[in-house]
């Protein structure tokens, strides 16, 4: 009988260990869902299925209740003994009108939007793997949400609610990817990501200083790469895909492969993937401004201005990039999740084709002008804990290394001096985020951030005739720049319907440049920057019923003055001079957001935002004093003194609106909409309309599905800026804007219509087509140095394993 009884408890035993395993289908098609949520909202704890769909519930046996959400499929909440029930099988329905998505940028943490004032949006992996977009950028850009500005072929620099560049944040696996050199014009980081590696990728709009620090004053966008997985059975996981894929309109040639292995304890997650793009060819109807009538080339030892045989090829604009990814991740125990993340990009040299269109005396003015290689590397630790302590139920910790290198290659046409400019930063950051959960409607977030990046900049000076390299003026001075935050949020929900939320950041930054005297005569050699930033937020989100929700918020955010813009001596102009200011202090902007979604029945779904928003204390440069004194000698030549200064301010307003209907169960439709409307001081004091406030863009789809096949037809589309309406630093940019009827420069109206489709041959292989561009319109998206691609037509084969 003793026997028995400890033969009985040892199954029982063996049976808790093992843990309770839910599966969870698609009710349409019976396919295992993988990335499906399960959230407590009581205690805040979350659990994802795995390629399986399969997910450990035994940590939601006592939950009041358990919401279960997946981005395409209607969300439920049930009990857990509603799936002890169903045999913990869960089957969910596949639905586009929810008002309840996961996400994460807003706290780190997983949230239901309901429970979030500000608007965040997450981009479908699915419509991802449909629409194939080449890189990060247009991953963003075919949305419909985001505005992508493009210099050259190489690049995608997203606007978002008239801020850009060092006034947005970028985030990788939850890392800030902004350096200390993040400039003011346009820049191409993001193209540094993988898009066949992006797991998740979210938008937060509006300003996320207090969980992101500085720069986040526009919004945030959070790209989540692939998690290893577990297996949660007794057979190995394994799990993966190979791509290739093929684009007209620039010769794409791409390769993909990723595969998952993953254990009980341990997983592991490896890709790899090669682009090769050639010059990219515009479309056949539009401005003739935009035809590219020449390039140069170099010719037994001399430049020669060479005729483009086809004026549709925008040469040089071909380039090819590698990306890795190496992640490796460890379950110690129930409790503890580590992981490990190794990732690098690397591009060739390409081409700046904008500047490759400027000319000087009826000729070119470049015979080269070239980015180097785009060079990223990041490792990244994380360590996760779930389960109560007194001072936190979830603790995350992230220490992180990243490396960035860039380099710019320029020579003047008919010249020898080959100038190379090359700029590397050794990043460095630390991350604790913590939250505490109190009686179910209270939680309390907060933590700690510190950030340290080395900025090394060297110049080279090569004559190409007899190959002598010899030492030049760098782009930026030797510089560090530390960040020091801490911050605090609590988010309380009095009702069920009602969700209050505010927070508190304080950052102290620090900024030490070195300079070298060696080309310029500089009358200093360091320059020293010590300061701090307080900002706050507070939102409230009201749920009157399941089918509608209000929110408002009103927030600050900041941007601490970085080594660019201490960097700007180097944009001395004849009889003036710009020195160091060490009493430089942060931008500030000052937003308020209205928002509102209503489901109606379940065919229609809209959604709008209006915000709001003033930035003080804009940088820009103005007239100054050193050592009381308004002119000095330099380089021979008495100098008017002038810095960068805190003394400028700029606005921004604009509303966002989205549409879907379920026209059947096969038929849908989405639409998007943005307006934005900005004005900005100049240097000189006087007022002009906002660089980075993109004219009204969006766009539209109809949708259709059904078992294995997806369709998609689409129009994105940007209205005309006028001369008048375009900034006055853009008004004499000739060679990237069309021109009017009265010869000034404007940026016209365009369109495309796209197809796309995918079909699940089996099991094993999809394939997928599209055509974009379908009418060849020539076209050139706002600010932008390159035009889009002419009629292209995409073929990809991918294999799922």
């Amino acid at each position: 009988m003793k026997q028995f009884v400890l033969l009985v408890l040892l199954l029982v035993l063996a049976t808790i260990g093992k843990g309770q395993i839910l599966t969870i289908k698609s009710k349409e098609t019976g396919d295992l869902l993988e990335l499906v949520t399960l959230y407590n909202v009581a205690t805040g704890f979350a659990a994802i299925s795995n390629a399986q769909g399969q997910v450990n519930i035994t940590a939601f046996q006592e939950a009041p209740s358990i919401e279960v959400h997946r981005l395409g499929y209607q969300s439920v909440t049930l009990r857990y003994s509603d799936l002890e029930d169903q045999g913990y099988v869960l089957l969910l329905e596949p639905s586009i009108l929810g008002l309840d998505e996961v996400v994460v940028s807003a706290t780190r943490w997983k949230q239901t939007s309901y429970e979030v004032p500000v608007r965040i949006i997450q981009i479908d992996p699915e419509d991802i793997t449909l629409q194939n977009p080449q890189t990060a950028a247009d991953l963003l850009g075919v949305s419909g949400k985001v505005f992508i500005q493009k210099s050259q072929q190489g690049g995608g620099s997203p606007m978002i609610r008239g801020f850009a560049t060092n006034r947005l944040l970028y985030a990788v696996d939850g890392v800030r990817m902004n350096t200390a050199i993040f400039r003011g014009g346009n820049l191409q980081n993001i193209i540094s990501l993988d898009p066949f590696a992006i797991e998740q990728t979210e938008v937060l709009f509006g300003p996320g200083s207090i969980l992101y620090g500085s720069d986040a004053i526009g919004g945030v966008m959070s790209f989540q790469t692939l998690t290893p997985q577990f297996t949660l059975s007794d057979t190995m996981l394994i799990k993966g895909k190979a791509a290739a894929r093929f684009a007209s309109a620039n010769q794409e040639r791409t390769a993909h492969f990723d595969i998952n292995t993953g254990w009980k304890k341990w997983s592991a997650t490896t890709s790899i993937s090669s682009n090769t793009y050639g010059d990219l060819r515009m479309g056949s109807h539009g401005p003739e401004q935009y035809l590219n009538l020449y390039y140069v080339q170099r010719q037994d030892g001399a430049d020669v201005v060479i005729d483009n045989p086809d004026p549709l090829v925008q040469r040089p604009s071909g380039y090819s990039q590698l990306n890795l990814m190496q992640k490796i991740r460890y379950a110690p125990g129930e409790k503890w999740d580590l992981q490990y993340g190794f990732h690098y990009s690397e591009t060739s040299n390409y081409g700046r084709y904008d500047r490759h269109q400027r000319t000087r005396n009826g000729l070119p003015r470049y015979a080269e002008w070239n980015y180097g290689p785009q060079k990223w590397m990041m490792n990244n630790l994380n360590a996760t804990y779930e389960g109560q302590a007194a001072l936190y139920d979830h603790l995350l910790i992230r220490l992180a290394q990243q490396v960035f290198e860039e380099s710019r290659i320029s020579r003047d046409l008919n010249k020898d001096r080959r100038e190379r400019r090359i700029e590397s930063v050794d990043a460095y950051s630390v991350n604790l985020d913590l939250a505490k959960h109190f009686s179910g409607m209270c939680t309390f977030y907060y933590g700690f951030e510190s950030v340290l990046d080395k900025v090394t900049s060297t110049g080279q000076d090569e004559d190409i005739r007899i190959g002598i390299i010899s030492p030049g003026p760098a782009r930026y001075p030797q510089s560090s720049w530390q960040s020091h935050a801490v911050y605090a949020s609590l988010q309380i929900r009095p009702s069920a319907s009602i969700t209050l939320q505010g927070g508190v950041r304080y950052n102290q930054f620090q900024l030490g440049a070195a300079f070298d005297t060696t080309f310029y005569p500089f009358p200093f050699v360091q320059a020293e920057l010590n300061k701090g930033a307080l900002t706050g937020n507070a939102g409230i989100v009201w749920q009157p019923s399941e089918n509608l929700i209000l929110s408002a918020s009103a927030s600050t955010a900041f941007r601490a003055p970085n080594v660019d813009d201490m960097g700007k001596v180097f944009d001395s102009e004849p009889g003036a001079v710009v020195v160091p200011n060490p009493d430089l202090g942060p931008e500030y902007a000052y937003n308020a957001d209205l928002g509102i979604a209503r489901v109606f029945g379940n065919t229609l779904k809209l959604d709008l935002s209006a915000y709001y928003t003033h930035l003080k204390n804009a940088l820009v440069r103005r007239n100054y004093s050193l050592n009381g004194l308004d002119s000095i000698l330099y380089d021979g030549e008495l100098s008017r003194v002038q810095a960068i200064q805190n003394a400028a301010v700029a606005r921004v307003f604009g509303i966002q609106a989205g549409m879907e209907i379920k026209l059947s169960r096969q038929f849908r439709l989405a639409a998007d909409l943005n307006y934005q409307d900005g004005e900005e001081e100049l240097d000189d004091g006087i007022k002009s309309p906002s660089r980075h406030a993109a004219p009204l863009f969006g766009s539209a789809k109809l949708k259709y599905r059904t078992g294995k096949l997806s369709l998609q037809m689409g129009v994105l589309y940007q209205a005309e800026r006028s001369h008048a309406d375009l900034a006055q630093e853009e008004q004499g940019k000739i060679e990237i804007y069309a021109l009017d009827a009265n010869g000034n420069t404007y940026a016209p109206e365009w369109y495309t219509l796209n197809f796309h489709g995918m079909y699940k041959l089996n099991d094993f292989w999809v394939i997928s087509a599209g055509m974009e561009n379908l009418t060849d319109r020539r076209y050139r998206p706002y600010s932008s140095g390159i035009s889009g691609a002419g009629r292209n037509f995409i073929l990809s084969l991918r294999a799922e394993f």
